[in-house]
């Protein structure tokens, strides 16, 4: 099964067209997804989203919607499921906006089968421009989606969610375990050069 069979595929807006120059010239401000607040393992980080000034209201299509995946046009070519808390963001033109057919598949799952190495090996060969290799709709329209019951996608997506917590707990223990590192680093250092006055 094709990913343009399964799912409505467009692109985010070309900046550029709609930004305000001038600052009477605004008409609305937006909230702005870019690439800082999109780690590469496809989960969105803390990173405060920028703020996009825009010479006029824009169009709802342009925005995230929770269940929506949006993969990144250029290498890595990072997917990311939108949750509910990453909802009516501005999604520019260098991400894809993948809205699935529910009924079939999850969008958790679509995000995580993008992210497999097969699949960015496929979209790393079929990428062009010279400067910056990029994708585009039609080529992921020909992306070849693996059909499983909704269940096993389910059960993949919830591991892959137990898989992120842990990493970062992992990674939140390293921090603690470098902070402490530090501190009692700096506490032998203090100590030595008192004892060296004495």
């Amino acid at each position: 099964m094709l990913l343009g069979e399964i799912a409505e595929i467009k692109t985010g807006l070309v900046l550029t067209r709609k930004k305000a120059t001038i600052e009477y010239n605004v008409q609305a401000t937006y909230k702005l997804l870019t690439l800082k607040n999109i780690d590469e393992d496809g989960r969105f980080n803390d990173e405060p989203f920028d703020e996009f000034d825009s010479s006029e209201r824009l169009e709802s299509h342009y925005f995230t919607v929770e269940g929506d995946v949006l993969i990144r046009l250029s290498y890595p070519n990072t997917a990311i499921c939108v949750g509910k808390e990453q909802s009516g963001l501005l999604v520019p033109s260098y991400f894809a906006i993948i809205k699935v057919d529910k009924r079939k598949f999850s969008p958790d799952y679509i995000a995580w089968y993008l992210n497999l190495d097969i699949v960015k090996k496929e979209l790393e060969r079929s990428q062009a421009g010279t400067r910056i290799p990029s994708t585009n709709k039609n080529v992921l329209k020909t992306i070849t989606v693996i059909s499983i019951e909704l269940s096993k996608q389910h059960a993949i997506t919830q591991l892959l969610k137990l898989h992120h917590k842990e990493k970062s707990l992992y990674q939140k223990l390293i921090d603690e375990k470098e902070q402490l590192l530090k501190a009692l680093s700096y506490e032998f250092i203090q100590e030595s050069l008192k004892e060296e006055k004495r």
